[in-house]
């Protein structure tokens, strides 16, 4: 069982809800499973993975709030999984199965929370994501970027990660790479891919984000009609549902100055480009449990932790040096 988990993505960004952002490979796979039209997540990063993790309601699992806040007459926020609560890792381990998980975490690094003390075999994560490249910029002056490795604390520039890769590369070679191992133990495999990406700040290779730049010149205007009625011809939406109308503190498209919608462009083109790498990455893994004969016995799931994101608002930063290209 593969679980990809996608980080603050909008419903209708996948091609087979809609968007235009090319998804082949994961569009292949909705067209032969089930596409599901109704999700309930709880708004925020740490909550929704930690009901994911458990089946329960994230308070229940004691993490009421992001992790690392721990408000101490609270019987809900922990700041981490409360131990408690049962991972599926954890049963699926006792079960037989091989475990393990690569990408964000952000359900404590605590002793008693980490990867390794919540039921996976194998890890590859970072404590609260934010990591794209090796070499990024920290947020914080001085700050180093790390990952852990079955616990133990790594930099990202460490000679076992390899050179100059791009997270959401990575986080799938690392999880074929706990697949072959399961395979070569003879145990059915656990996998928990959990995505940085679409979360800010945004970043991709320069020639993903070039193969989208001025295609969202168009506007979001004439976008947002455009998707909403692929989804009614696909039986997405009802036919009756219309679409709503933009909000009165949203910018019309056609009022914005040419640098302004070249800024928009831009920021889209670049968030386009790692959900584009995302499906990438997607083939990749599927075509490597073909190769290995167990794609048929392997079941796929595809979700995303919260909807698309409007933290900060969209006057934020936009900083392109070169191929570092956040924005947020």
């Amino acid at each position: 069982m593969v679980v990809v988990l996608l980080d603050d993505m909008g419903f209708s960004d996948f091609g087979s809800y809609g968007g235009e952002i090319p998804t082949p490979n994961i569009d292949a796979l909705a067209k032969g499973g089930l596409r599901f039209t109704q999700f309930y997540n709880s708004a925020r990063c740490s909550p929704t993975r930690a009901s994911l993790l458990t089946g329960l309601n994230p308070h229940q699992a004691g993490m009421g709030y992001l992790s690392g806040l721990r408000l101490p007459k609270s019987r809900g926020t922990f700041g981490r999984i409360h131990e408690r609560a049962v991972t599926i890792p954890q049963l699926l381990r006792g079960a037989g199965y091989y475990t393990a998980m690569a990408g964000k975490w952000h359900l404590g690094n605590t002793p008693g929370s980490t990867p390794v003390t919540r039921g996976f075999d194998r890890s590859l994560s970072a404590v609260a994501g934010g990591i794209y490249f090796p070499d990024q910029a920290t947020r914080r002056e001085g700050g180093t970027k790390t990952l852990f490795v079955d616990g133990r604390q790594i930099r990202t520039d460490d000679p076992m990660l390899g050179k100059d890769w791009y997270g959401t590369d990575r986080w799938t070679q690392w999880g074929m790479k706990f697949a072959d191992e399961a395979q070569a133990k003879k145990k059915p495999f656990f996998l928990y891919l959990a995505h940085v990406a679409p979360h800010f700040p945004l970043m991709a290779p320069e020639a993903d984000i070039a193969r989208f730049r001025g295609k969202y010149m168009v506007g979001w205007d004439r976008l947002r009609r455009e998707r909403f009625a692929r989804q009614q011809a696909m039986g997405l939406i009802g036919p009756n549902q219309g679409l709503t109308e933009r909000p009165a503190s949203a910018t019309a498209w056609d009022s914005l100055s040419t640098a302004e919608r070249e800024r928009f462009d831009t920021m889209m083109a670049i968030y386009a480009a790692t959900i584009a790498r995302v499906d990438k990455s997607v083939g990749d893994l599927v075509a490597h449990l073909r190769e290995r004969k167990t794609l048929d016995n392997t079941l796929i799931l595809i979700l995303s932790d919260n909807g698309g994101n409007a933290e900060s608002g969209p006057l934020r930063h936009l900083i392109v040096p070169g191929r570092r290209a956040p924005s947020h």
